[in-house]
């Protein structure tokens, strides 16, 4: 167990590291903030700090990032500045963007199910368990390949050795003369659903195969009664900004991932 005491600034506290990757400040013996670093199943290293006043965020990430190889990284909500610029303050730079939007699954509003002939929808599930880990694996090797899994959200980024499924039920997949082409995940978070990963395999692109899996899963969430989902999209994503702006989808908010790379 490694203690420091900062006596200048205000207030003075004791950052104290209890654990390889939890650290707590103390003024007086009181709890006054606590460190946390968490290795993600990918490997990356995120961080997060709790502290009750600036100097006290300031003094834990030092010590956290003294302690820490690099690269590190921490997503903030973009509306919460002071957290935002103390991560700033304390070296991590900006690394990408992801807008929150909000999905209407009203089909007067998304527009129409079309898809390309011979393309069928196998709805959330129903998925044969062996074709959809194999999709899966076909299309993590695609995105490895070009952009690289670091770019996919951060939602779908923990992976297993073999693929990025754990629970098969959370997939509706598109299939093609018998053969899965594209799938989409959606998490019931409470109750509002979240669209967490829409793929399809790169020959099979720009068809309107993506579209018309989402639509076809926002169907089924309006029939069920549930009127709105949410999804989170790259900003450097153009392809899929414009499928869900093009359906209705509005932006209510925003993340940002900031990351230490170099020291």
């Amino acid at each position: 167990m490694d203690t420091v005491r900062f006596t200048a600034g205000e207030p003075a506290v004791s950052i104290t590291r209890v654990e390889p990757g939890l650290w707590q400040a103390l003024d007086d013996g009181r709890l006054a903030g606590r460190a946390e670093a968490t290795t993600r199943p990918d490997g990356r290293v995120f961080l997060s700090v709790d502290a009750w006043h600036r100097s006290v965020f300031d003094q834990l990430a030092r010590e956290m990032l003294a302690a820490l190889p690099d690269p590190l990284h921490t997503v903030v909500d973009e509306t919460d500045r002071e957290l935002l610029e103390g991560w700033q303050r304390a070296g991590l730079t900006v690394r990408r963007r992801e807008w929150e939007y909000v999905v209407p699954t009203d089909p007067h509003v998304t527009g129409p199910i079309v898809l390309p002939p011979g393309v069928t929808v196998v709805p959330a599930g129903s998925a044969d368990e062996g074709p959809l880990r194999e999709l899966d694996r076909v299309v993590r090797a695609e995105v490895e390949a070009s952009v690289g899994w670091s770019e996919m959200p951060a939602e779908v980024l923990p992976r297993l050795a073999d693929d990025t499924i754990v629970d098969t039920s959370k997939y509706a997949v598109a299939v093609e003369d018998g053969e899965y082409v594209g799938l989409l995940r959606v998490v019931q978070v409470t109750r509002l659903p979240r669209i967490g990963l829409i793929a399809v395999r790169a020959d099979r692109q720009r068809r309107g195969i993506a579209r018309g899996l989402l639509l076809n899963t926002l169907g089924i969430l309006h029939r069920a009664g549930i009127p709105t989902a949410s999804a989170e999209v790259n900003e450097a994503n153009e392809a899929a900004t414009a499928l869900f702006e093009g359906i209705g989808a509005r932006r209510a908010n925003s993340t940002v991932e900031l990351m230490r790379n170099g020291r």
